[in-house]
């Protein structure tokens, strides 16, 4: 027989009037229990995730739920039931662990009790750690007690004033010392996480392969949780790359390892608007990894969840961006899940991982990697001991891509509605383009700068980096767009496209004002369609010009000329213009004068 019990979601709606027939007929036979449940109110339950099912041959078998009270201090676990066909199973207590599990996961502050004659139910309450408590120490909440009233006893709990039944109240109180009495209780962190997990738990790593993650991952295998890992590429690892972390993983102990290609997303949903924006931090930098790791961060949930994983792992130390993306688009897609880094609860130092993985027989040579390097479509960022000061110039060896040519070289972009649709004439998706101008573009060492910008936690941070499609497209696109647009959309774009830039690298992607500033975006592109004319050089790149049928420098009805004759207006038309257009200037400034004289 195939058990499978599981959190209950909208679909599910369909077993409520079936579950409250079989709760009925239950209490019927016993004599006790709560026989009566409006359907329609345990759809609402099942609808937020707050039940678990169980079925047995992929037939239901058995239900639980959990509701909560007195502002989410108490949380009860009611309403079990097994059908009778599939009774002396063992299902009861496999649902009864699973609503407790589920319970301490959506409720960990929370007192969680229950209140049963049943011999078995109060066993199984015993070892999750319940306690026989008097019912004065359970919920005050009058909708819970009212609900005893389809009890048959319901007349003696009311005679005794609510402090007695047939009933025995248990109480499991995870502000007490239950935690160091569970066995299976591993705390992640420090003393005051309250966030658990059990032995054998399943648990999603983000993957990418380096030290950090590999000393989670050999971490979390000691603590014998089940993990298993995930890398998104979002354009900076090439196939054999790939397999190498893939068997370092596995080598290391993880249960599976999964790779996820999302550069096309990665473009579609942001590339592509960080282009519109021309879009640079601090006019410097293209924000090549800090756009990247909201998608990296949105796949790896949807993975978890796709795989039933309890928690999400990630990297992060307690010191940089990328923990607080993690994290927020981790509690916004799935916030049911833990979420954790332990480099960050831990601080553990760079020292102390490799030492850890040296102890536990994973001999990489982790200490000869002297800089920190994070390469994705849009851009590589380097780490290293010059960008922790501010005044040591980051070195030529230390920068991936070398200069490998030094004679000029003529390049054409072309793009339509602002995407890039062509390099020197061949046509090609946006994400073939832009790497096809890396490969160029990389070899003259273009696109290499040091960024210093404001951190989501307010530190100064300093990181080196290099990316040279980005830095050309962007500056290709707006030279485009400076002859096609309008003086207020170029100014209205450069505020917007500002925010956006900002938001996007403070976290901020999945608030909705996002998607409205990439209509804006968007609908600034219409126009922008047109090849533009660049010369690379080592180090640097020059844009020559651009041909657009929309270059209002040269469109039909521009009867005049900057600096030269024109035939649009005339002489005298200009003086009037400039008469009035100095009007309220020329008040102020006469005002101001009298008051001098006075």
């Amino acid at each position: 027989m195939k058990i499978k019990v599981r959190v209950s979601h909208e679909e599910d709606t369909k077993y409520a009037f079936l579950i409250c027939k079989k709760i009925e007929e239950s209490a019927k036979i016993r004599g006790t229990g709560i026989s009566k449940k409006d359907p329609e109110y345990i759809k609402l339950i099942i609808i937020h995730g707050n039940a678990v099912i169980a079925f047995c041959d992929e037939k239901l078998a058995g239900f639980s739920y959990l509701e909560t009270f007195q502002n989410e201090e108490f949380v009860v676990n009611s309403g079990l039931i097994v059908f009778p066909e599939f009774r002396k199973q063992g299902l009861a207590k496999i649902i009864k662990i699973e609503i407790f599990k589920l319970s301490r996961k959506k409720f960990p502050n929370s007192k969680i009790f229950s209140i049963t004659t049943s011999n078995p139910v109060i066993k199984i309450n015993t070892e999750l750690g319940f306690k026989p408590v008097s019912f004065s120490e359970l919920t005050h909440s009058e909708k819970f007690w009212k609900g005893c009233q389809s009890c048959a006893n319901f007349d003696i709990l009311t005679r005794n004033q609510r402090k007695m039944c047939l009933c025995t109240g248990l109480l499991y109180n995870s502000n007490t010392d239950n935690k160091k009495k569970d066995k299976n209780y591993l705390s992640i962190g420090d003393k005051k996480d309250k966030n658990y997990l059990s032995i054998g738990d399943k648990i999603v790593l983000a993957y990418s392969g380096g030290l950090d993650t590999s000393y989670c991952l050999k971490y979390l295998i000691q603590k014998k949780y089940e993990v298993h890992t995930v890398i998104i590429n979002t354009g900076g690892f090439k196939k054999d790359e790939l397999d190498q972390i893939e068997k370092r993983a596995l080598s290391i102990g993880s249960k599976s390892h999964k790779t996820i290609d999302a550069i096309e997303e990665y473009y579609q949903n942001c590339i592509k608007y960080l282009i519109f924006g021309n879009i640079l931090k601090n006019n410097t930098y293209p924000l090549s990894a800090s756009s990247e790791r909201i998608f990296q961060a949105i796949k790896i949930a949807q993975y978890a969840t796709y795989i039933q994983a309890k928690a999400i792992a990630h990297g992060s130390t307690g010191a940089g961006n990328d923990q607080i993306r993690f994290d927020i688009a981790f509690q916004i897609i799935c916030p049911e899940k833990i979420t954790f880094s332990p480099i960050r609860e831990m601080k553990v130092s760079r020292k102390e991982e490799i030492e850890y993985l040296k102890n536990k027989g994973v001999s990489i040579c982790w200490d000869k990697a002297k800089y920190s390097i994070n390469k994705g479509i849009w851009g590589t960022s380097i780490g290293g001991k010059e960008t922790l000061t501010s005044y040591h110039d980051f070195p030529e060896e230390a920068y991936p891509t070398k200069l490998k040519r030094k004679k000029s070289e003529n390049l054409e972009l072309e793009f339509e509605k602002g995407e890039l649709v062509s390099v020197n004439q061949e046509k090609g998706k946006a994400t073939k383009n832009i790497i096809k101008i890396e490969q160029i573009a990389s070899e003259f060492a273009i696109g290499r700068g040091i960024h210093i910008g404001d951190t989501i936690l307010g530190i100064k941070g300093r990181i080196a980096f290099e990316a040279s499609a980005a830095i050309i497209i962007i500056k290709a696109h707006h030279l485009l767009e400076k002859h096609i647009l309008t003086k207020w959309q170029l100014y209205w774009k450069e505020q917007l496209s500002n925010w956006y830039g900002m938001l996007l690298h403070e976290a901020q992607y999945l608030d909705p004002v996002m998607r409205d500033i990439e209509k804006f975006l968007k609908s600034t592109q219409e126009r922008l369609t047109g090849t533009v004319d660049i010369i690379l050089y080592p180090y640097r790149f020059h844009l020559v010009g651009i041909k657009s049928k929309f270059d209002l420098m040269t469109s039909s009805n521009m009867t005049a000329k900057y600096g030269e004759m024109n035939y649009a207006w005339t002489a005298e038309d200009v003086k009037g213009f400039s008469k009035i257009f100095s009007n309220q200037m020329k008040m102020y400034h006469n005002l101001n004068n009298k008051k001098k004289e006075e």
